[in-house]
């Protein structure tokens, strides 16, 4: 497909870009020691994008024949064409970039495409059983599985011609445990860009049925947490969710455009000098993170981008638009859920680099705090103001984790949060791989990082 784009693109005046997008899906339920909900789905054809003057143009196709590109291509045009007569004279400059010509296909890829549909159906009912038993408490036992096949090509007139085949499957359990009609449920889930062996290797999924049971038994007996201002020790699914939603939204070119809280913040301390954090497209530090991308969806091949270094804001997450506009590189930033989307600025692995700290250590150096483990949903503002629920949380008392606790709300204002950090640990990982962020289109991200201690109010029972 990538050749036939080439051939297309060839010979047009001003900018074309065009993107052929395939993605097949499976989603699978087990519940009841039976597959519960089956879903099945395939799309596929041609996204094509045009500049006239200041103006895109946008047109899509289902229908991949030449023909039918030709038709898109010419449509996009006139589509540019007329909102450059009425908005302001100029041209819209887009900055290259490292314009892709790879080839790639990723680890894992065809082991979960030749991968017999039935033994995958077969190893989720067999874990959503064994969750069943895992107690006499167990109401509900469910698990879901999800995998998204891609494969896509990018061809843009001024050179990137780029193709990729990329798996990303997950997996999620669920536990809802009842004694006297209360009710309580424990999750774990992970995602990857990789294969079934990958999926159930990763860290997250260890012990998943006994530890999912365990937490949904165990809270039927636990207290609320006491509300107010608190030390906290952030597991890494929080940290990732803080650093996705809390801060990373804001650093988005087109958000800071808008009037984001980090508009005008480059080069100004935002954190404390221990927290540095980063949106990927490559993660090198833990393995099985979700949202490796070799390019994105401009053709621009993918980088490690520092946004916060030693506390300093360094650098906003762009595509070639913006890029051009505040006269920085483009950072591969720019993502399509869809052929017949249009590519916006999106993140791919958002986390805080590890620190030189254990975390047994830290935990005994806090007199009264809590745990915070099992990022819940949240939400955050352009201010950085967010607030988000917890799975549940452990009260740490006199350095020691003490009594497992319900849910909790944490909520603050992200660059505040982050300026009380006092301690970040060693020990990493990547843990919100079954996670889609969505910003008027979906995307598939991941987020992480090291267990974090700060300050943050914590909602609960006021005492």
């Amino acid at each position: 497909m990538k050749q036939i784009l080439q051939q297309l693109v060839a010979g047009h005046s001003g900018f074309i870009e065009l993107r052929y997008h395939k993605r097949t899906s499976n989603s699978f339920v087990a519940q009841k020691g039976r597959v519960d909900v089956a879903n099945h789905s395939v799309t596929e054809g041609v996204g094509v994008r045009a500049l006239v003057g200041s103006a895109w143009g946008f047109a899509a196709t289902a229908d991949i024949s030449e023909a039918a590109i030709k038709r898109a291509i010419r449509q996009a045009q006139y589509n540019a064409s007329a909102l450059a007569k009425v908005r302001a004279k100029g041209e819209l400059s887009l900055a290259r970039g490292r314009l892709s010509h790879l080839d790639f296909t990723g680890p894992g890829f065809s082991e979960l495409v030749a991968m017999p549909l039935a033994d995958k159906l077969g190893q989720i009912v067999s874990l959503e059983r064994k969750l069943a038993q895992a107690s006499s408490r167990m109401h509900t036992a469910r698990c879901r599985y999800n995998e998204i096949i891609e494969e896509k090509s990018i061809v843009t007139s001024d050179g990137a011609a780029c193709s990729l085949r990329l798996a990303q499957p997950e997996l999620s359990l669920t536990a809802i445990a009842e004694k006297d009609g209360e009710r309580a449920t424990g999750q774990r889930g992970a995602g990857v860009s990789g294969g079934w062996e990958c999926l159930l290797a990763h860290p997250s999924l260890h012990d998943a049925v006994g530890e999912t049971a365990k937490i949904a038994v165990d809270l039927l007996a636990a207290k609320y947490p006491e509300g107010g201002q608190k030390t906290v020790i952030l597991s890494p699914a929080v940290v990732g969710l803080l650093c996705h939603e809390a801060i990373g939204h804001t650093v988005e070119a087109d958000f800071v455009k808008a009037g984001s809280v980090a508009q005008g913040k480059i080069g100004q301390r935002v954190a404390s000098d221990l927290v540095t954090m980063a949106d990927s497209g490559n993660e090198t530090i833990a393995g099985y993170a979700v949202g490796n991308l070799p390019f994105d969806d401009e053709g621009v091949e993918t980088e490690n981008t520092v946004i916060i270094d030693k506390g300093i804001l360094r650098s906003y997450l762009h595509n070639r638009e913006t890029a051009a506009e505040f006269g920085v590189q483009p950072t591969g930033n720019a993502r399509a859920w869809l052929f017949n989307d249009e590519p916006l600025i999106r993140m791919r692995n958002t986390y805080l680099m590890p620190g030189t700290r254990h975390l047994a250590d830290m935990i005994a150096e806090v007199d009264d705090g809590y745990l915070v483990e099992g990022a819940g949903s949240g939400q955050a503002d352009a201010n950085g103001e967010f607030m988000f629920g917890t799975g549940y949380v452990y009260r740490i008392k006199d350095g020691k984790k003490t009594e497992l606790l319900r849910e909790a709300t944490l909520s603050g204002i992200a660059f505040d949060v982050l300026k009380t950090v006092d301690a970040v640990s060693q020990e990493f990982l990547w843990d919100l791989g079954t996670g889609y962020c969505g910003k008027g289109q979906a995307a598939k991200v991941d987020a992480g990082g090291p267990y974090v201690r700060c300050k943050i109010t914590v909602g609960g029972e006021q005492q």
